[in-house]
């Protein structure tokens, strides 16, 4: 039996809307799915004591983190009977009100899919080594505790 190959699931910068339109397009002719669950990271502009947070410029570990990520995906799909998962993350700047990371899961019922997705959602933000740097101005920033 050969091992799945670990894949990117970093993105540069911005994940858009059509990207993730596309992806949910992609999936149109698997008739067996019955369910698909979708979280959506978005940017906030929260205002901190060294002013609004304008962007989030994103950092990991990246052969690190595309391990784990991999070692998890793998984990959650012997828990749960999932069609398929994609998983995509930002790195590099991203500014506030735009996503930054993109988990999509599918199954032949709803449950799995909407389970398998907030548990790996949780999994991702806990375990990865990816780091956020909350810019405020030119010269104000802080990083950004996952939550």
């Amino acid at each position: 039996m050969t091992a799945k190959p670990i894949k990117n699931i970093f993105v540069q910068g911005s994940i858009s809307p059509e990207f993730i339109a596309d992806a949910i397009r992609k999936h149109a002719h698997n008739t067996g799915i019955g369910g698909h669950s979708i979280f959506l990271g978005q940017v906030r502009a929260d205002d901190k004591p060294e002013g609004k947070v304008s962007a989030i410029d994103y950092t990991a570990y990246e052969d690190m983190a595309l391990d784990q990520a991999h070692q998890i995906r793998e984990e959650i799909f012997a828990k749960y009977p999932l069609t398929c998962m994609h998983i995509y993350h930002s790195i590099g700047k991203v500014p506030a009100g735009e996503l930054s990371l993109f988990v999509f899961t599918s199954s032949v019922h709803r449950k799995a899919a909407i389970d398998a997705c907030e548990e790996l959602v949780e999994r991702l933000k806990g375990e990865l080594p990816v780091w956020g740097r909350e810019i405020m101005g030119p010269n104000q920033y802080a990083w950004k505790e996952n939550q």
